[in-house]
């Protein structure tokens, strides 16, 4: 395990509402346009109090309770887009340091203040991205720059402050980019799809997709 030091920058919530995504007159329920908190937040096992999405078919859920991206990509992302980007601009709930998805695994646990969350998979980009960031190419490049961000399910309620210290008590060993990697090529490696779907902790719905391609 490394000892580089694991941090909370924010913590980002908002209650689902109708909301215009790229500014336009078309609305939709979203919860994506979340802010940051000043005041410790009560995790449960389907999220932070107070927090929420819009669509609970595709977003939500235990094994998709917390959203998280890193805040070590914000550079990247203000460059290519010539805007600042700021905690909550990729509508995650924990903008992190130290916890990028090359040194991230999916089934690593850690303690965040008095909760304990286990990482579950990757977040997969989609068309929403691209009209937030008002960029037709923005779901595309962060597929393939691998920045994806990451989902944890919620093993130990409990409650968590802005700024706190992360603490990883068990590591995994298949990476979140090692994952991000498997999706960008179709899922052709058979050997690491299986390997992918044996892992315990992986969300159910990433072991249907690639049990589905292992099938074809």
């Amino acid at each position: 395990m490394s000892n580089k030091a694991l941090k909370i920058i924010s913590i980002n919530i908002v209650s689902p509402a109708n909301v215009s995504l790229d500014g336009g007159p078309r609305k939709i329920r979203s919860g994506y346009f979340k802010l940051p908190v000043s005041q410790p937040v009560f995790l449960d096992y389907l999220g932070f109090e107070g927090d929420g999405v819009g669509d609970t078919r595709i977003h939500g859920g235990e094994d998709k309770a917390v959203c998280a991206y890193c805040t070590e990509h914000f550079p990247y992302w203000t460059d290519k887009l010539q805007r600042e980007i700021l905690p909550g601009s990729f509508g995650e709930n924990l903008s992190l340091l130290g916890m990028c998805e090359t040194e991230v695994n999916i089934g690593d646990i850690f303690e965040m203040g008095s909760a304990q969350v286990q990482v579950s998979q990757p977040r997969q980009p989609c068309h929403k991205l691209n009209k937030v960031f008002k960029d037709q190419s923005m779901a595309c490049s962060v597929k393939t720059t691998g920045f994806s961000g990451y989902y944890f399910r919620v093993l130990k309620s409990g409650l968590i402050e802005p700024d706190a210290l992360i603490k990883r008590v068990h590591e995994g060993s298949f990476s979140i980019e090692k994952a991000n990697a498997l999706l960008r090529k179709g899922g052709s490696n058979i050997e690491q799809m299986q390997e992918l779907i044996s892992l315990p902790a992986l969300s159910e719905d990433w072991r249907g997709m690639f049990q589905k391609r292992l099938n074809r």
